[in-house]
């Protein structure tokens, strides 16, 4: 049996960037803290807890004082530095460039309709690290939407400026924009049509990799996704794996293996999330074939 890991998987910059600068700071201090995972993937995440990353929620930031917290790649919202200051906390910014980048075109686009009563519009997660921060570009007052169910918190009678989470689905996006589209059309049948700005502001080293996976997933008898729970881009990532190779298993580890899955199988794919490291992806392909040889 032929495995193989796809080569166009693994960290993207901003996640290898943060836990980069993470492992620098670790070599001059006992404990550092770190705002939240600093990555979507348990199994890193106690890799760099033995090196001495403390992870802290918003509530436990609120009591530290005279002390030094990375803010991951996700990005933060204006009050966590305003925070900082207040405490004497040194921020370690691992904030990704393009997420930052978003960040100014959000709150650019903000002060310039407030006057026009426009609304900015955010398609991403709810509660998602990086939507919690676009949006604190906005004073809390951007729109996030979801699901299709989240358009009804849009008045379509009013100008929309629409962006994204940087990890979103493309297809998802462009879906979202020819909705609100077609609801503002329809809401202004009688009336002139409200300006409608929508921004495709999705990362294209994640958005590249759906077409990337479409083809490996086809070339394989099974794909093995590896990608914590908790990553939205894995989620999103392995339902395109799924579409084209129905033999596709999510797992966060290689404990989670079935020997069933790979019966009969002559090529097996592995790939994940542009939060799964690549030592694991290794790690679950040498156990992948060490079930083969114990099958044999």
């Amino acid at each position: 049996m032929n495995v193989t890991i796809d080569k166009n998987s693994g960290y993207c910059f901003g996640v290898e960037f943060a836990i980069q600068m993470a492992e620098d700071e670790m070599e001059n201090c006992k404990e550092l803290y770190c705002l939240g995972d600093i990555v979507h993937n348990g199994m890193e995440v106690k890799r760099l807890y033995e090196k001495g990353l403390r992870i802290i929620d918003r509530d436990q930031l609120q009591e530290l004082r005279d002390c030094k917290v990375l803010i991951r790649a996700h990005g933060e919202p204006p009050e966590t530095y305003k925070l900082a200051l207040e405490n004497n906390i040194e921020l370690i910014d691992a904030s990704c460039p393009v997420v930052l980048k978003l960040q100014n075109r959000v709150k650019h686009a903000f002060d310039s309709t407030k006057n026009e009563d426009g609304q900015i519009v955010i398609y991403g997660q709810q509660g998602h690290a990086e939507v919690i921060g676009l949006a604190g570009q906005t004073r809390g007052e951007a729109i996030i939407v979801t699901t299709e169910e989240d358009l009804a918190k849009i008045d379509f009678r009013k100008p929309v400026t629409l962006f994204s989470q940087t990890t979103k689905s493309t297809k998802g996006f462009y879906h979202i924009k020819a909705l609100i589209e077609e609801r503002m059309q329809q809401a202004n049948q009688d009336s002139t049509l409200p300006a409608f700005d929508a921004n495709d502001s999705i990362c294209r080293q994640v958005s590249n990799r759906e077409p990337q996976l479409t083809k490996f997933s086809a070339e394989h008898d099974v794909i093995v996704f590896v990608s914590g729970k908790k990553s939205s881009n894995g989620k999103a990532l392995y339902s395109v794996c799924k579409q084209h190779n129905p033999n596709s298993y999510f797992i966060e580890s290689e404990e989670e293996l079935e020997k069933a899955w790979f019966t009969n199988a002559t090529s097996v794919g592995i790939c994940g999330a542009t939060s799964t490291p690549m030592w694991l992806m290794q790690q679950v392909a040498d156990s992948i074939k060490k079930l083969n040889t114990e099958v044999a």
